[in-house]
């Protein structure tokens, strides 16, 4: 198989072709030495594009509240808007045989059917946060694409998911009607990463519990310390099932960037490029020491240690 060539790939992805956009993502999720080459080069030929322009936002929650299809109504609400959306639905990878089921496309039916949408699944490879290992590098080859608004769905919550909140502008924390032991299942770190808290499902025979739920949130969020100085988090609800609430959604999410300011922002933006490159600078260093272990010997250790023979 030929190696693609990073900066045809570049123009391909610069022209907005969604073809290219998806073989850039290959390579630059591969982890094979010469994919890894190509794929620096392809990032360093794509740094120079501003994407200021842009707006990332982070979604998670425990599995079952609705994140696919909030997304996709939220998602359709922004194409409505004239923004071109991508989506990056991250899939727990199985410990046992190291497989994803990658279905989120078939849990967004419409917008992935819009031509104007991409959606990308991919498997979590068992990185703590809930994001795949380059779900950065893929953000940021969206944006290239013409992407504006970048969504990464993740997987599940727990304090890990500082991972996320280092690759958006905005975090977004989703949670079902009810409170008290599920408002206590919520670990405080996420919390305090959260820059707006939704509850989702507010409709039916849950519509008053979930109005019961965000004063519980917003009682909660007054012994956290806000992530923010002077700026409280916002709770509401919405209702992904009647698209009710997306629309305030949005806004709020928009407002609190707009209270941040393009400045804040662009900060935020270079703190996460540099904790970005000291991650990938740990991994290759990593996998430096590692090519150079006797794999023999280490298999023999691990057997010792199997059977008790060695601690």
């Amino acid at each position: 198989m030929t190696q693609p060539d990073p900066a045809e790939l570049a123009d391909a992805l610069l022209a907005g072709d969604r073809r290219g956009l998806a073989r850039a993502i290959t390579l630059v999720e591969s982890t094979r030495d010469s994919d890894r080459a190509h794929a620096a080069r392809l990032l360093d030929l794509l740094a120079e594009r501003s994407a200021s322009s842009t707006i990332r936002i982070g979604l998670t929650g425990t599995p079952g509240v609705g994140k696919s299809t909030l997304i996709e109504s939220l998602g359709m609400h922004l194409l409505g808007l004239g923004h071109r959306v991508a989506v990056l639905a991250v899939d727990p990878t199985s410990s046992r045989n190291r497989g994803s089921i990658l279905g989120d496309k078939t849990r967004m039916p419409t917008l992935s059917a819009d031509d104007r949408a991409f959606i990308r699944p991919s498997p979590s490879g068992g990185s703590l946060g809930g994001v795949a290992r380059r779900t950065g590098a893929v953000r940021d080859l969206c944006e290239a694409a013409g992407y504006d608004i970048v969504l990464i769905e993740t997987v599940g919550v727990g304090q890990s998911e500082g991972a996320v909140a280092e690759l958006v502008d905005a975090f977004c924390l989703l949670v079902a009607p009810g409170g008290g032991d599920e408002l206590q299942g919520v670990k405080r770190g996420v919390l305090e990463l959260a820059d707006l808290v939704c509850v989702n499902k507010a409709d039916g025979p849950t519509a008053q519990l979930a109005v019961g739920t965000a004063a519980d949130y917003r009682g909660a969020l007054h012994l956290v310390r806000p992530k923010w100085t002077g700026r409280p988090t916002t709770v509401l609800t919405a209702s992904a099932l009647e698209r009710s609430g997306v629309t305030e959604l949005w806004d709020a999410l928009l407002a609190h960037l707009d209270a941040l300011g393009p400045d804040v922002v662009g900060r935020q933006r270079g703190d996460q490029a540099v904790t970005a490159f000291d991650a990938e600078v740990r991994e290759r260093l990593l996998g430096l020491a590692l090519s150079g272990v006797d794999t023999e010997r280490l298999a023999e250790l691990g057997a010792d240690v199997r059977s008790g023979d060695r601690s």
